[in-house]
């Protein structure tokens, strides 16, 4: 199979969409699949085979994140040589637009994965700062409904989308994680790298630090921790705008030395901090799915989250942590529950590795492959597309 891959960011910008792409590419191209990517171009981003990078220019809001100009003179015969036999698109924006007309152009089925909760986002939308919620909700639906198939990566965010009126057929793919990587972290690097005292518990926050992960939450969830188990350390790691406020935040709570910055660290450095926790922490309230919880699973960590959006279904309340509203004193409550009872956080860390297996990135690749087949078969008129 030949797969057109449209997206407005990728490598080396790091995100979940970036991640999902780059998951999805690889096993594809294991199991013997063509896949050509259409994608901004970076400072410095390195030349990679089957990569098609466009003229870009730096975001007016996020100096790290590129937005590109969606024409090139070379894209169509580019595409016309390529014999796609479908596209498959990561935003309703810029290239993915390019890319659903380039489907239609040549007949060939167009598939949207939805990322990102964009009435939740505006506040990064550099190209129409009067951009509102209920436009972000009429772009979403008009643009699924363009398409032949819309995938979710978890049921909630389905239901969201039939709600503001998508019609279109969707089905449920979550992003997977490589299992077997999360298992051979190193605890010891955490520790030894930021000098963290051995008794302490750590406990993790792995991505951006911007405006919607809620940080702002964990920073006061946190300081009700430490007054209550002294012994407790913070990691914050990524980076993102809210840094510097998160900073200094985190000194005027008096927290100045209980919270660690690391910034953006390599995968190898991620699993490592994976590997050297306690528990795991997650304030956002707009995840689609948030593949970090997964990633936390797999290395054995207990979760405590915040349970909206697609983080309500990558948690199960109780059996693998917990999930809580977003409020303060309750989420520093079930933290305090967990590093409280070692055989508590033993076991809720055994069913978070077992229950992470599901998300294996081959399982969720399989099932994406048999999304395409079902839409190329369609097409041929073997079964329905919708």
């Amino acid at each position: 199979m030949k797969i057109g891959i449209f997206t407005d960011s990728y490598q080396p910008y790091t995100s979940g969409v970036v991640r999902s792409i780059q998951t999805f590419k690889e096993e594809f191209t294991n199991q013997g699949h063509d896949v050509y990517i259409f994608a901004p171009s970076y400072r410095n981003c390195d030349e990679e085979s089957r990569v098609f990078r466009f003229a870009s220019i730096p975001s007016f809001t996020n100096r790290d994140f590129s937005l590109a100009v969606p024409f090139s003179l070379r894209l169509k015969p580019v595409i016309k040589g390529l014999h796609l036999d479908l596209i498959h698109v990561h935003s309703p924006f810029l290239l993915g637009r390019l890319g659903a007309r380039y489907a239609r152009r040549v007949d060939i089925p167009l598939v949207f994965t939805y990322h990102t909760l964009y009435d939740q986002y505006v506040h990064y939308v550099p190209f129409a700062q009067s951009f509102t919620r209920e436009l972000a909700q009429k772009v979403s639906r008009d643009f699924c409904n363009q398409c032949d198939m819309v995938i979710v990566p978890t049921g909630i965010i389905g239901e969201y989308l039939r709600r503001i009126g998508v019609q279109t057929q969707i089905k449920k793919v979550p992003t997977g994680i490589k299992i077997a990587d999360f298992k051979n972290g190193d605890p010891a690097w955490l520790r030894q790298r930021y000098q963290i005292a051995p008794g302490d518990k750590i406990l993790l926050f792995v991505g951006r630090l911007g405006q919607e992960k809620n940080i702002g939450l964990l920073l006061e969830s946190f300081l009700l921790v430490n007054n209550e188990i002294n012994n407790t350390t913070l990691v914050l790691v990524g980076g993102g705008p809210e840094a510097e406020e998160l900073r200094t935040k985190a000194n005027k709570l008096g927290l100045a030395g209980k919270v660690i910055f690391t910034g953006t660290l390599s995968p190898p450095e991620v699993i490592n901090c994976y590997a050297g926790s306690d528990l795991f922490v997650f304030t956002s309230v707009t995840e689609t799915q948030g593949i970090v919880i997964a990633e936390a699973k797999a290395a054995g960590l207990p979760v405590v989250a915040v349970g909206a959006n697609g983080v309500s279904e990558m948690v199960e309340n109780g059996l693998d942590g917990y999930l809580t509203e977003p409020e303060p004193v309750q989420f520093a409550d079930r933290i305090c529950l967990v590093l409280k009872n070692d055989n508590l956080r033993e076991d809720l860390g055994r069913k978070a590795r077992l229950s992470a297996e599901e998300l294996s990135s081959t399982n969720c690749t399989n099932r994406l492959l048999c999304c395409y087949s079902a839409l190329l078969e369609g097409k041929d008129g073997v079964v329905s597309s919708q």
